[in-house]
């Protein structure tokens, strides 16, 4: 069974790590055949005597995995996974569309910011404008500034986007 290609009745788990173990756990899961997602993002890192740019994972402690329920027990087995986040005494999982949207996001040139606050919904909103035209999520104020929540209540973290207001508009 290969368990790298997607399957209708696979569904997108996020699956917990040990601590500042996600590449290790990843990369882990892919020697296993197992369909994973890692999100990355670009920092430049300063130490003493050098500067250098570094991929950091953009979800600290989190992978996500592509498989069938029945799977659920080798990724448990997989060297630097914890557990299965749990909502409602089952494993959360993720629509396809949100992995998609999470995807978009890291490979877009705009800012982004996650925060672990639980952010108030505000007004429903569309892009329409830029590299994530389309996408959907609520404005709320947050630090004195306007800016767009891209909700992943799966994993109970809002992505913080900086987008103009002219890119968007009320539905």
């Amino acid at each position: 069974m290969d368990l790298l290609t997607s399957d209708a009745k696979n569904k997108w788990y996020p699956v917990y790590t040990h601590a500042r173990a996600e590449k290790k756990a990843y990369e882990a899961l892919t020697n296993k055949g197992i369909l994973a997602y890692l999100p990355l993002y670009r920092q430049l890192r300063q130490w003493s005597d050098r500067k250098k740019w570094v991929e950091e994972p953009f979800i600290k402690s989190y992978v996500f995995v592509n498989i069938a329920e029945h799977a659920q027990a080798e990724v448990l087995m997989t060297k630097g996974i914890s557990r299965f986040l749990y909502f409602s005494g089952k494993p959360a999982t993720m629509p396809d569309r949100q992995i998609n949207e999470l995807k978009l996001l890291m490979t877009s040139s705009i800012d982004l910011e996650i925060t672990e606050e639980d952010l108030q919904p505000g007004e429903k909103i569309i892009i329409k404008a830029g590299p994530l035209k389309g996408m959907t999520g609520e404005v709320v104020v947050y630090r004195s500034q306007k800016q767009l929540i891209l909700r992943l209540e799966s994993i109970g973290r809002s992505i913080i986007v900086h987008v103009a207001a002219s890119y968007i508009e009320r539905f």
